[in-house]
């Protein structure tokens, strides 16, 4: 970290300074060479040339443009970073403006306008940095340089982008290569109005723009309220609740049905809607991934009877070869008698806790890919109680999790300079970073892990493809946080 003395500010448009801070783009358009290691602050005014904002700023950049501008108020300036010259490249082949426009914010038809008008584009490569607060300073109405009413100490450890994503932004700028995703960059800029008022929109925003290399903190997560309700599973269970509630046993044990029928499809069962307990009716059947019955018991103690009743109900509601064919369970928050464990061992029925299945819920809200029902089924042992085994898968998980968090880690690690790691390398640095001596993996096993944290879908790693998996190389994105 080093310390930084700026007393001036370069004048850019608001809204390219404004996709310099969101880290849509690191270049900007300056009036002469910009020479490596120049910093100034960097002060937002109006568009500059003869063109509307409509036709200066590319459609998916537009709103963000429109916003910007609406901000500047005719009496103070607020500036909010700085940012240090990497490279100054000069541009004046009007085959290059396409594929500058598509590596920017700006539309072909503007940069063609700004050649016409000078021999040569300067594009400045632009590291940016964040200060710790605002500076508000009156409005400087002309001038490329703005001098500042004081001068800023600060330093350099607040970057836009860290150094590994923007050497590679650098290299695809200054070879002029086509952007990855520009469909991404689309979908981003469609959720722009929404995400500032739907959290969903918002955390889906914000991870298109550390996958697209834009960003790379998600914003700090906020309680979901939709998912409270996972909180109480155990809880409505116990039917001591009932006192505190004044239910009645029968609308605890309702209460309990739905929230454990909301648990299962949460989980990814398909539930038929057919069978809804009550009296006489089976408490709930999920017909995919796999056939399963279930009996919802609230209360202290699961009794013996319990078994008879999904046994009866389940003949009663389900053709013979259905209900013989699926799992078998029972839930419930208490223990259950001795004379229900010997039924659970005769009809092949699984017994689970209240307290268990909410453990498996929460892991599966934290982490919406990792439950794998398929994976689960040999986890539901029948004729037994099963809250251990299900213990044990939610351990795997958690540690096939954190193994993927530390292969991020490990890249991250190596990515400090401008070089991407190969598998090979990403392999020795996680072995000697957080392997133990009997969990060293190989390289197999790394490029496998690798290749699926660099998919579209996953979005935690970037990859270069090479000639084969041994010359891939690899990039971070973004974090997999991990309850410690």
């Amino acid at each position: 970290m080093s310390l930084v003395n700026i007393d001036r500010a370069i004048r850019l448009s608001a809204p390219d300074v404004e996709a310099l801070i969101q880290g849509r783009m690191i270049a900007a358009i300056v009036w002469r060479t910009f020479n490596p290691g120049e910093q100034y602050a960097l002060y937002p005014g109006n568009v500059s040339g003869d063109l509307p904002c409509d036709r200066y700023y590319r459609s998916h950049f537009l709103p963000v443009a429109q916003k910007a501008l609406a901000q500047l108020n005719s009496d103070k300036v607020s500036i909010k970073a700085w940012a240090k010259c990497e490279l100054c490249q000069m541009v004046n082949e009007a085959e290059s403006l396409e594929a500058l426009s598509r590596l920017t914010v700006w539309k072909t038809e503007a940069l063609q306008q700004i050649l016409q008008q000078r021999p040569f584009i300067f594009v400045a490569y632009l590291r940016v940095y964040l200060l710790p607060q605002p500076l508000e300073m009156s409005v400087h109405p002309s001038g490329n340089f703005v001098p500042l009413p004081k001068s800023l100490n600060v330093t350099d450890s607040t970057p836009v982008l860290s150094e590994s994503i923007f050497a590679k932004r650098r290299q695809k700028l200054q070879k002029l290569e086509p952007p990855e995703h520009p469909e991404l960059e689309e979908l981003q800029s469609a959720l722009v109005h929404l995400s500032t008022t739907n959290p969903k929109a918002k955390q889906l925003d914000a991870e298109i723009k550390i996958f697209l290399g834009w960003s790379e903190n998600l914003p700090a997560a906020k309680p979901d309220l939709d998912l409270d309700w996972i909180k109480t599973i155990a809880a409505l269970g116990n039917r001591s609740i009932e006192l505190e509630e004044k239910k009645s046993n029968y609308q605890a044990g309702t209460d309990f049905e739905n929230i454990t029928r909301q648990s299962l499809e949460f989980l990814g069962f398909q539930i038929e809607k057919a069978y809804k307990g009550g009296a006489g009716g089976l408490d709930l059947f999920c017909s995919k991934p796999y056939p399963l019955v279930g009996e919802c018991k609230a209360g202290k103690l699961i009794p013996s009877r319990t078994a008879e009743e999904l046994i009866k109900l389940g003949g009663m509601h389900l053709s013979r070869d259905k209900f013989l064919e699926s799992t078998k369970l029972v839930i419930g928050p208490g223990n259950p008698s001795g004379d229900m464990l010997k039924a659970a061992q005769e009809w092949k029925i699984s017994i689970i806790n209240a307290m268990t299945l909410q453990k498996l819920v929460e892991l599966k809200a934290k982490y919406p890919g990792a439950v794998n029902l398929v994976e689960l089924k040999p986890y539901l042992e029948m004729g037994r109680q099963i809250d251990d085994r299900i213990n044990d898968y939610i351990q795997k998980l958690e540690r096939e999790i954190r193994l993927r968090s530390q292969i991020i880690q490990a890249v991250k690690q190596l990515c400090s300079d401008s070089d991407f790691p190969t598998v090979v390398e990403i392999k020795v640095q996680y072995n000697a970073t957080f392997a133990a001596t009997d969990s060293k993996l190989t390289n197999e096993s790394v490029k496998d892990l690798t290749i699926e944290l660099a998919s579209p879908l996953t979005g935690y790693l970037g990859r270069i493809k090479g000639d084969n998996w041994q010359s891939d190389r690899f990039y971070f994105l973004r974090d997999l946080p991990l309850d410690d």
